[in-house]
């Protein structure tokens, strides 16, 4: 074993190491390509790279004034970003965080999709207001803690109580976790992105903005349209029918039919 310790050895693997290093660096820039693409943040990187830019060329052409003033504004660059990027800072870290060797799984049988989905479509025909949030790995205590605890079975009767109009709980989400309803009358935090358009009401933001800070799933019906949405990871899928609903959830919620 005392090849172990001859720096000769090592040094003849210093390659390996260097490959490593650069795989985990192209790896983690990979990632972070994937967490911002198609987000806000995108067109934030862009203006800043822009400010870089206009920093260089200053220096290169000699507008000492204008160096001056970025040479400041890049001075407290890593501040300026997580400013910028808080939301999708958090969002990224809370993604790293999931971990399947520790997660607990959400697994929901086909009769509670079944009975979701009834619920749903029954809403929709009768024009109810509703919003249900669907835990997978990333945990909703928090959001469930600010609601009225239930821990009830999942029945599409129970459903329609909560959301009719004329109940104290339905102007919030019904949170579901581990195949039961945790909770009702919970609030969700909205969406911050500015791209996000005017005539989604606040049941659409509301959805998009849990979903942009965890991977839960989100179903929203719309009581102006009577139509059923489906929100993923900030994405927004309309005017789903039962079978699209169905099919959908038993996806994502790893069901199989």
């Amino acid at each position: 074993m005392d090849f172990l310790t001859n720096p000769a050895y090592w040094k003849d693997w210093e390659w390996l190491r260097d490959a490593f290093d650069i795989f985990l660096v192209a790896y983690l820039v990979y990632t972070a390509i994937l967490l911002i693409r198609g987000t806000r943040a995108v067109q934030m990187l862009i203006g800043l790279f822009v400010v870089v830019l206009a920093y260089l060329a200053s220096q290169a052409v000699g507008l000492v004034t204008l160096n001056w003033l970025l040479t400041n504004v890049i001075n407290y660059l890593v501040l300026i970003i997580i400013i910028l990027f808080q939301h999708d800072i958090r969002r990224a870290l809370t993604q790293f965080g999931r971990n399947p060797f520790f997660s607990q799984g959400n697994i929901e049988a086909p009769a509670l999709i079944e009975e979701i989905v009834m619920a749903c479509v029954l809403m929709a025909n009768r024009r109810i207001g509703a919003l249900l949030a669907i835990e997978r790995k990333t945990g909703l205590n928090n959001y469930a803690e600010l609601g009225v605890a239930l821990d009830a079975e999942i029945s599409k009767e129970l459903l329609l109580s909560i959301f009719s109009p004329r109940t104290p709980l339905h102007d919030g989400s019904v949170i579901i976790q581990h195949g039961r309803i945790a909770a009702a009358g919970s609030f969700l935090p909205l969406t911050v992105d500015p791209e996000v358009p005017k005539s989604l009401g606040t049941r659409h933001r509301a959805a998009l903005g849990l979903t942009e800070e965890s991977d839960a799933v989100v179903i929203v019906v719309s009581e102006e349209l009577g139509a059923i949405s489906l929100v993923v990871e900030g994405s927004i899928r309309h005017n789903l029918d039962s079978t699209t609903l169905r099919a959908e959830l038993q996806q994502l919620l790893g069901v199989r039919r």
